[in-house]
């Protein structure tokens, strides 16, 4: 009987643990990651890049309010955009190798600075350090008719980074 009692014991003492240990899940973040890559096409497996950004989203405010002009921008929310090249790639006329490389912006008026940054795993563009800048490269800022309420990244036919934000429109030539 007290072996009985004591399986029952050590029973409840495994079920009441487990249901205080009970994983709490966050809810959904403000500005969800996504990702981009180029080739697009999912049956794609040769990829040439990937980009891992999170999607803010404008929410009444303006494009400059978010990513002012003339300032360093982490080109989309929480930690700074990450871009892999799989292989080395020639990015708005420079040679990049392959890797894994931050993305940083300058916003301006008829075109942007994009910045490839060695220094991963940073939050925003609080710990910028220009000293580790692999490349800068300038980049054709247009408009479009088209709104979009969250940033987005994509890639088009001939392998260009657009970057997209309210009606601009930011493309980064690129060739692999």
């Amino acid at each position: 009987m007290k072996k009985l009692t004591l399986l029952v014991l050590m029973t409840l003492a495994t079920v009441f643990t487990q249901e205080a240990n009970a994983q709490k899940f966050s809810g959904l973040d403000k500005s969800p990651a996504d990702i981009a890559y180029y080739p697009a096409s999912s049956r794609e497996t040769d990829k040439a890049v990937r980009v891992l950004y999170s999607r803010p989203q404008l929410k009444g405010r303006s494009l400059d309010e978010l990513a002012p002009v003339g300032k360093v921008w982490r080109t989309g929310a929480n930690e700074a955009t990450e871009i892999t090249f799989y292989k080395d790639a020639n990015v708005g006329g420079k040679t990049i190798k392959a890797g894994t490389y931050s993305l940083f912006s300058i916003p301006g008026e008829g075109e942007w600075t994009i910045i490839l940054n060695k220094n991963l795993h940073q939050w925003g563009a609080y710990s910028y350090d220009s000293d580790a800048d692999v490349a800068r490269v300038t980049a054709k800022a247009s408009s479009d008719g088209d709104e979009l309420e969250a940033f987005s990244i994509a890639f088009d036919d001939d392998g260009a980074m657009v970057l997209g934000w309210g009606n601009t429109r930011v493309s980064v030539p690129m060739s692999f």
